[in-house]
């Protein structure tokens, strides 16, 4: 009898077929609906999910084999999965402001169904939470509830979402600052399709508008004064970077199969043999192998230490965030200078994996916020977090 498919072979297997689908989701700008479905079917949004509320309890890097392979075959799918991963990694940490009940809820709806939860924290104003500032989004008190009003930007995965958990502030004297639950299609909500990007463009990330949408007091998951967000969650940093980095790397590698193929088929008649016989294109081709290798060394080395429970300053992860990022938009920059036009023609996948990569630069913590920290770090002007 053949063995069980782990997860990383089912979201192999099934990335195939999404990739067959990207160029299209890609050039419609149409969300990849059924890329979840197949997904939920395959077990795999419920995989983060902590054993006590229901889910498989998965380690960080079974996660990020999981969505490396998705990104490979289609990156706005797995961003989509990442963020669902990162809630249910939150709502099963020991300590977590989750009321059991309802994450139990949550993780449990994703293995009977489509069923999805992300964050949304950025807004027209406020630019990156990251960087500080306070929401412009309010939860005014309204008997035993809350009322929530604002509007969020870049809501990845804003077509499927079930939960939005929403970074806002509320509206009392002293305003304090954190998540609320907010079920999808409450009244009041609205979504507003604006996602028309460069990369990343089935990721479905519209703006949503929130009127005085009711939330019941046990959905404010956790509340504080602005100043004591200021450190940050180091771990939730770190699970992060391993899950955004594999993404990227995923498309990276995508970029690379097409390369490959390209090299030792492609024949000049000026040169009578394949481009891959090219000692320069050989030279070339060892480098982006060098640039993934050290992105699956990096990444495979953070995810050992969070499974490991060894704690991760965020400066560490920061850094490995900015360099698996470069490694990977400086990969898909090889196989282009290997491929001439071809590899920029809308008819190929490569100039599509450029597009998609570039949009792993954006994520926080940025570059400049990861350089200023391990400077300071490393002058002595500023502790490690």
């Amino acid at each position: 009898m053949n063995a069980p498919l782990t997860a990383g072979q089912l979201a192999r297997t099934l990335a195939v077929e999404f990739g067959a689908r990207a160029a299209a989701h890609d050039r419609e700008g149409s969300f990849p609906h059924r890329n979840f479905t197949e997904l939920q079917q395959a077990g795999l949004l419920s995989l983060a999910g902590a054993r006590h509320l229901g889910g498989q309890g998965a380690s960080l890097g079974q996660l990020a084999e999981v969505v490396g392979a998705v990104g490979q075959g289609c990156p706005a799918t797995a961003l989509v999965l990442t963020m669902q991963y990162m809630q249910q990694r939150a709502m099963g940490r020991a300590g977590s402001p989750w009321p059991e009940a309802l994450a139990r809820q949550l993780v449990q709806e994703s293995v009977r169904e489509v069923s999805l939860a992300n964050a949304l924290r950025v807004e027209p104003e406020l630019g990156s939470p990251g960087r500080g500032g306070l929401p412009a989004t309010v939860a005014r008190r309204v008997g035993e509830g809350w009322r929530i009003s604002g509007h969020k930007i870049y809501s990845t995965g804003a077509p499927i979402l079930r939960w939005y958990v929403v970074w806002a502030r509320t509206d009392e004297e002293v305003p304090r600052t954190g998540a609320f639950l907010v079920r999808a299609g409450a009244p009041g909500i609205r979504i507003e399709p604006t996602w028309d990007h460069l990369g990343l463009r089935a990721s479905g990330s519209h703006d949503v508008h929130f009127d005085g949408v009711p939330v019941p007091a046990h959905h404010a998951l956790e509340l504080r004064l602005p100043q004591d967000w200021a450190r940050g969650d180091a771990l939730a940093q770190a699970e992060m970077v391993v899950l955004l980095g594999s993404l990227y790397t995923g498309v990276a590698r995508a970029a690379r199969e097409w390369l490959l193929e390209f090299l030792r088929t492609r024949i000049p008649t000026s040169l009578g043999a394949p481009l891959a016989s090219l000692p320069r294109v050989q030279e070339a081709v060892g480098t982006l192998e060098g640039l993934l290798l050290t992105n699956d060394r990096l990444l495979r080395g953070l995810a050992s230490d969070v499974d490991a429970g060894v704690p991760v300053p965020s400066v560490d992860s920061g850094l490995v965030k900015s360099t698996a990022t470069h490694n990977a938009v400086q990969a898909v920059e090889v196989a282009l200078s290997l491929t001439s036009n071809h590899g920029l023609a809308r008819r190929n996948p490569l100039e599509r994996h450029l597009r998609d990569v570039l949009c792993g630069r954006i994520h926080t913590p940025q570059d400049d916020s990861v350089h200023v920290a391990a400077g300071k770090a490393a002058l002595g002007q500023g502790a490690a977090a």
